[in-house]
């Protein structure tokens, strides 16, 4: 068993590690006396790390699409398109509801019609006047429209 203690807004908190081979999953058990926000804050880092899979439809079929094979997911005439290397495919979800499911996973949004995978961009060229020319892996170029400007240059630690 491994023990450590940390402090945690003025208050200390006792974190154990117990190692056993009956286990095949995880599990986090929180002993509290009361629900405080220290509580629901790590309850919600917790939920937060756990992967997110989109669903992807083309012609025939669906398959899952894991985040990390998303390039791009961009809006075209009424449909949300996930883009990955091997093909593009429709998703039944609004673009911001795609933000919202891969915001905390490398994924940010450029324009009001895309958003895309930060770990899948080769290059950003930040000379243009106001806007940003994203080049992704696979020779994709796009542009992020002044609008989204400051919240790319947050993302990457620029502002």
């Amino acid at each position: 068993m491994y023990t450590l203690f940390i402090a945690m807004k003025g208050k200390s908190m006792q974190i154990e590690i117990q190692v056993d081979e009956k286990y095949d999953d995880l599990k986090v058990l929180i002993l509290t006396n009361k629900i405080t926000d220290e509580v629901n804050e790590i309850f919600n880092k917790l939920s937060e790390t756990h992967p997110i899979a989109l669903v992807g439809f083309t012609e025939d079929s669906l398959e899952i699409l894991k985040p990390e094979d998303v390039i791009r997911i961009y809006g075209e005439n009424q449909k949300v398109i996930a883009q990955t290397d091997k093909n593009e495919y429709f998703l039944r979800l609004r673009l911001y509801e795609v933000e919202d499911r891969l915001s905390k996973n490398g994924f940010v949004r450029i324009s009001n019609s895309e958003i895309i995978n930060l770990n899948k961009v080769v290059k950003m060229d930040m000379n243009l006047s106001g806007t940003i020319c994203v080049r992704l892996v696979g020779n994709i170029s796009t542009f992020a429209s002044r609008r989204y400007v400051s919240k790319i240059k947050q993302v990457l630690g620029l502002e």
